[in-house]
């Protein structure tokens, strides 16, 4: 038996009155998701444990088997991982994000996406002025960056991510707590660097959104996970082009297969990822396949985009996964959901359960859901399951009792 796990990050969403009070995930034409729910089984996943943010961070490690509650240290800790930076015993790291300000207002937590050259000048620019025996920055793909904190540095202030607080005044939202003076004090010294900066001056030009401020969150040490070989005796392999589900992967054990094209946005190569994850199944037993579209977009609040992202992942990533699916000798279990919620009235991420739907090629078992969306896979026989038990639930053939 193989086994394929599609992630379409932040596909859940909740009603709209524009679209009749439909969802995103119910407008969107998702014939090849509505086909696992029809054929296989679905309902409700939990990803985000009660009492915890409900961060990509934490939902991706259920996903992948590792219960947040046991293995979560923190989100930056993995995207470290994926960008090569090896953390120290105390060594904290944080995500550094590039974020737009304007008259005092957090305006855009991506500086409208800025491209991964831009970016990288800006953070060796901050590294080159703020870097010192304390703190040090690392550039990574586009507003994704880096900052490592030496000796437990910053290990419990109070941070909030920017994508929370959009459009609201930056002093309201400054870390707060033990080592917050530091960490404001670098957010404001950031700001006078990068506000003449050449590639800043250029942008504005462009009528683009600058990367004028550096924002701290999401710290923590280095987490220590058992190989996911060793939980499980399965070989595996995961595809994003997103640094922190690729640093769980490399915590995990599993092979980071990196694709071509593969932004993290909405351009990304949704076909080439389900490609590689295809013939990644000659080897490995288990595939993980990531696509962050679907969240940029509800992040964004653009419902247009959101629902195309969906059609796109749909068509081009469970499609074709599908279908080759169904020609392969071995037998193929496929599980498609979101990691969490991204609602697009809110722009930010909820706990609330999202769907999934379970198929295998060799299976003839089906309930009463017929379609993949928040309501109709409440009509499954899966129920709510804890989402950190899924791929036990998936080796063990549990889901298709």
């Amino acid at each position: 038996m193989k086994y394929v796990v599609l992630i379409g990050d932040g596909m859940a969403d909740e009603p709209l009155e524009e679209l009749g009070g439909m969802t995103v995930l119910q407008k969107a034409n998702t014939s090849n998701m509505d086909y696992l729910a029809t054929y296989g089984r679905a309902g409700l996943a939990q990803t985000v444990p009660e009492g915890m943010h409900p961060g990509s961070d934490v939902a991706n490690m259920s996903i992948v088997g590792y219960d947040p509650k046991k293995y979560y240290t923190g989100r930056s800790p993995l995207e470290a991982a994926s960008m090569g930076v090896e953390l120290e015993k105390d060594d904290v790291a944080f995500r550094c994000n590039l974020i737009t300000i304007k008259d005092d207002l957090i305006a855009d937590y991506s500086s409208e996406h800025i491209t991964n050259e831009e970016a990288k000048e800006l953070i060796e620019s901050i590294d080159a002025e703020l870097g010192d025996e304390k703190v040090r920055f690392y550039p990574g793909i586009s507003y994704r960056h880096l900052m490592v904190g030496k000796k437990g540095l910053g290990a419990n202030t109070e941070c909030v991510p920017p994508h929370d607080v959009i459009d609201e005044n930056r002093y309201e939202h400054m870390p707060k707590g033990e080592d917050s003076e530091l960490i404001c004090e670098l957010t404001e010294k950031s700001m006078d660097i990068l506000k003449d900066h050449p590639v800043n001056l250029k942008r504005i030009e462009q009528g683009k959104n600058p990367g004028n401020s550096i924002w701290l969150w999401g710290q923590g040490y280095a987490p220590a996970f058992t190989p996911f070989g060793e939980l499980y005796s399965l070989k595996g392999a995961i595809i994003s082009a997103v640094d922190l589900v690729k640093g769980i992967g490399i915590y995990a054990g599993l092979d980071v297969i990196e694709v071509p094209g593969a932004t993290g946005y909405l351009d990304t190569n949704y076909l080439g990822k389900a490609e590689y994850a295809i013939d990644a199944l000659k080897d490995h037993d288990f595939v993980f396949v990531h696509v962050e579209a679907p969240d940029e977009a509800g992040h964004m609040g653009n419902m247009n985009a959101k629902i195309q992202a969906i059609e796109d992942f749909d068509d081009k990533v469970v499609g074709t996964v599908l279908k080759a699916a169904k020609e392969m000798d071995e037998d193929v279990t496929i599980m498609v959901l979101p990691d969490h919620p991204t609602p697009i009235a809110l722009r930010t991420h909820t706990s609330n359960p999202i769907p999934v739907a379970i198929y295998c090629t060799s299976q003839k078992v089906s309930d009463d859901a017929d379609a993949f969306n928040e309501e109709a896979v409440k009509k499954g026989t899966l129920g709510t399951v804890y989402a950190a038990d899924l791929v036990r639930k998936l080796i063990d053939g549990e889901w298709a009792q």
